[in-house]
């Protein structure tokens, strides 16, 4: 006669039921609900209040590329959002969040096995947080993406439900597997060949895919280096790429830190890195939202052409910090770096922390590992479709990988419900944010922010280093 074992934790049976009673205490229809708070405070100030700490020689060119679009005033806006993320209904269930969820933060890149998969990629302001809370800016971005390369606003409402749509179904799919199965899973960037929807469309992809197995450290070295009196160099591209004027002062400090940073990481990538010397260094500016925060990249040498290109970058408190808990980890770079492991299903070898001097945070990775360069504003409708649906995809993958995904899955349900809401959301918080784009745009007319536009950069390529 066999024997019954005691269960140690709740059955399936009872987590997806209780992830349904959820429904009682947060309807799913009441996500779709936005009102600005009255307690709100003035975007400009808020904006203002998250530059502390940056770098104010770097502030003209954060507020100029926000100033191109909505989208792009959004991507450099999610300390807002999460104040206004705070006072939204959420279901109590929490989830490593990614913080600031938007399609402009996803794409390709190289796992440690060589493969190019297909994951978010940044995460400088993760945290544990409500899970509807990577939604709701991951349809929001959407909607904003949508209207920024002119889709009809049926299309755009469109696009973010079948963002949810994605998301909710994967999630529901990662509840039945196995918990170590969910773990492993991943999504491979020749996804996105493979569900094309014309030869045309197959074509660019596989271009892009191309391109990304080619963005390697010796295929760079050309590219962003020169020699000068036999000496590997960097080459300067500024404002975004410089050598600071105290550069001998600069680099003993950042010895210093390399070798902190170094006490991160196992034993056997150490071995690897004692390989290699630290031939340059130069400050670099990145992104819309990181502009500002410290950067600079590292080239290395094993020999002449043997060479790596690691990044660091300065780690603040998470945006979502001051409404969910203040890290565990007294270094906001450990924060970073333990959070990207966590909602990853493949990450960079070399990522570890750091702090300078000053007790600066900071995170090291490789630059441009394998990473594919994608261009949202020249997407076809269909293209633009594929490519959120994997969005959807690979945020319920990360949280299915840090949270209960059989009681939020029990939650979204079968039906279409929590996409109609997170639709209705999408559409509003859009509208808002468009209202902040415009004060924005005035506070830059009035003074009020510094900001500069002729430095080169296009908002609409998603081009994260």
């Amino acid at each position: 006669m066999a024997t019954k074992l005691t269960s140690l934790h709740p059955s399936i049976e009872e987590r997806t039921a209780a992830g349904k009673a959820l429904r009682d205490r947060v309807s799913r229809k009441s996500q779709g609900k936005w009102k600005p708070s009255a307690k709100r405070p003035d975007p400009i100030e808020l904006l203002k209040s998250a530059d502390e700490g940056r770098l104010p020689e770097l502030l003209p060119i954060r507020y100029g590329r926000m100033s191109q679009s909505p989208f792009a005033f959004f991507r450099g806006a999610a300390a807002l959002m999460a104040f206004d993320l705070s006072s939204t209904p959420a279901t109590g269930l929490r989830v490593q969040a990614c913080g600031d969820c938007h399609i402009g933060n996803f794409g390709g890149f190289g796992s440690p096995e060589r493969r190019l998969v297909f994951d978010i990629n940044d995460f400088d302001e993760t945290s544990p947080a409500p899970w509807e809370w990577d939604v709701k800016r991951l349809a929001t971005s959407v909607v904003l993406a949508a209207r920024q390369n002119k889709f009809r606003e049926r299309r755009c409402r469109d696009a973010a439900r079948h963002a949810v749509k994605s998301y909710r179904e994967h999630m529901r799919e990662y509840a039945r597997m196995r918990a170590i199965d969910a773990w492993y899973s991943h999504l491979e960037a020749s996804i996105l060949v493979r569900e094309a929807k014309t030869a045309v469309e197959k074509t660019r992809w596989q271009e892009i895919e191309k391109k990304a197995k080619r963005q390697t450290a010796t295929q760079l070295l050309p590219q962003i280096t020169y020699v000068h009196n036999g000496n590997r160099r960097i080459i300067d591209r500024p404002p975004l790429v410089y050598h600071p004027r105290d550069y001998a002062k600069k680099r003993k400090l950042v010895a210093d830190m390399f070798h902190r940073y170094l006490h991160t990481l196992p034993e056997d990538r150490k071995v690897l890195l004692q390989r290699y010397q630290v031939v340059d260094i130069a400050r670099k500016v990145v992104g819309v939202g990181s502009v500002g925060t410290r950067c600079a990249v590292m080239l290395l040498l094993a020999s002449d052409n043997d060479p790596l290109f690691l990044q660091f970058k300065e780690a603040f408190p998470s945006v979502l910090e001051p409404y969910t808990s203040k890290s565990k980890y007294s270094n906001y770079g450990e924060r970073v770096v333990t959070g990207q492991r966590m909602l990853q299903s493949a990450s960079d070898v070399f990522l570890g922390w750091t702090h300078d001097d000053d007790n600066r945070c900071y995170y090291f990775r490789q630059l441009r590992d394998m990473k594919m360069k994608i261009d949202i504003s020249a997407m076809s409708q269909d293209d633009f479709k594929e490519y959120i649906e994997l969005c959807g995809w690979a945020l319920a993958r990360g949280h299915a990988r840090t949270g209960d995904p059989v009681k939020i899955g029990g939650y979204l349900g079968k039906s279409d419900s929590f996409d109609d809401a997170i639709e209705k959301f999408a559409v509003e918080y859009a509208d808002q944010t468009e209202n902040d784009y415009g004060l924005l745009k005035k506070a830059i007319r009035t003074g009020r922010l510094p900001a500069r536009t002729d430095e080169p950069h296009v908002t609409s390529q998603i081009q994260r280093q």
